[in-house]
Order: structure tokens, then sequence, then C-alpha cells
């Protein structure tokens, strides 16, 4: 099944320093169709004005990647760990059995982000944090792999039966993915119109797949491809 879940039917809320949309149910955004596809529980899709961002706040039991489209953000948690994650890459946040965290943007451009939240596979362990930088030309034409609790996987790490991954493809051009069976697919364009085994889709709408075998992706648009396989 197929799923395209359109922009503007997403949660929305705007507190000025950041204009926020939710895939799924979130802070006071309650949708009980959308809590969720597999592990996956959280989708964000964050617009960060320049000279501002979340204060310290705590987590525990979830896998957290951000991956930032435009702009940087700054991290810097209760761990002592400290870094500037720019357009394009990524980092990974294990809560494990709590952390405290600030992610800011001190850059003087807004910053636009996915913050994604997959559910560990187990409660518990010692939390940690990772980034890397993925640079866009790697991933031209074929899905590669940001983050992963996958054997084989070369990626960081979460603890997760589950992948992100990212592609960016040509107008007129195509990639595929294959997403086996009893596994669920969650596929954003940050930019770019796409069509997706026959439907279109524009930048920035929620693609849900499950019980397809092949993720075929034509893109309609220059396009920039976000992905999270999970159970």
């Amino acid at each position: 099944m197929i799923d395209i879940r359109k922009f503007d039917t997403l949660g929305h809320a705007n507190h000025g320093w950041l204009d926020a949309r939710h895939h799924f149910s979130f802070a006071n955004y309650y949708e009980p169709d959308r809590m969720g596809w597999g592990a996956l529980r959280v989708w964000n899709d964050d617009a960060i004005a320049a000279q501002s961002g979340f204060p310290p706040h705590p987590h525990r039991d979830m896998e957290i990647i951000t991956y930032v489209r435009t702009g940087a953000i700054t991290h810097r948690d209760s761990m002592g760990n400290s870094g500037r994650t720019a357009a394009g890459d990524v980092q990974v946040m294990s809560a494990g059995t709590g952390v405290t965290h600030s992610e800011f943007n001190l850059e003087d451009e807004e910053t636009t982000l996915f913050q994604i939240w997959i559910m560990p596979d187990r409660d518990g362990g010692n939390p940690g944090w990772g980034a890397r930088q993925f640079p866009k030309a790697d991933r031209s034409g074929q899905f590669v792999t940001l983050a992963s609790g996958i054997d084989g996987d070369e990626a960081l790490p979460i603890r997760a039966n589950a992948r992100v991954a990212a592609a960016t493809v040509g107008a007129g051009e195509s990639v595929s993915y294959d997403l086996e069976p009893g596994r669920h697919a969650y596929l954003v364009a940050a930019k770019g119109r796409i069509r997706v085994n026959g439907e279109d889709a524009d930048p920035r709408d929620g693609i849900a797949l499950r019980d397809v075998g092949k993720i075929e992706v034509e893109a309609l648009d220059d396009a920039e491809l976000v992905l999270v396989d999970s159970l």
C-alpha cells in the first residue's frame, strides 16, 4: 500500500522562532491515524530562525536523527558533546537511559531540518551522540545509508532495526529501493516533485509505504529524498 500525506494536512505549530510541521502526532498535534509508521514515531519538518533554538531539555529511550536541509544546527549535551552539523549532514543521538541536550541555530540565516525519532529495539543503555558529513554528490542517483542499526550497513549507528537513507535524483531520472516483507518505509522529498510507484507527490509530502516490494521514485524536478525503513 501507499498513502500520500499532503504537506498541508500535516500538524502545524508556529512559535515565531520555530515553524514546525508534524508528520505524526506530536506535542499539541494529535491525530490518532498518524501515531507513527512501524518503529518511526516522529518526523518533524522544522524551520528555525537565526540565532534561536531549543534550550536544554531531556530525552530517554529514543533514537533521534537530525537531517539538516539548509543552514546548520549546533548541538550540546549533558555527556559533554558539542558539534555543528551543516546542510546535507546528519547527527544521531541515542537517548538511552537519559540525556539533556540543546539544539541552536547560531547562524545568521534560517536553518531547516528534518528531525526523525525512531523507537529503539530495547530501552536503556548509555546515551550517545555522533555526527557525520554525507556529501550530496556521493548519493547522486542512488540511496546512501545515513544512519542504521542493520548489520552490514556503514553509517551512523542507531539502536533499532531501521535505516535512514537519502538520495539526490536529477529531473527525469529514477531511483529504486527494495523494501523487504513486513517492513515500513516513509519517504519525503526535501525538494522536488516526484512520482512514487506511479503516484505523484509534492515536496515535503509524506509517503507511507508497505507491502510494495520495490519503491520506484521518478524525479519530476531535481529532487532530494530522505527515507526511513523500519519494522
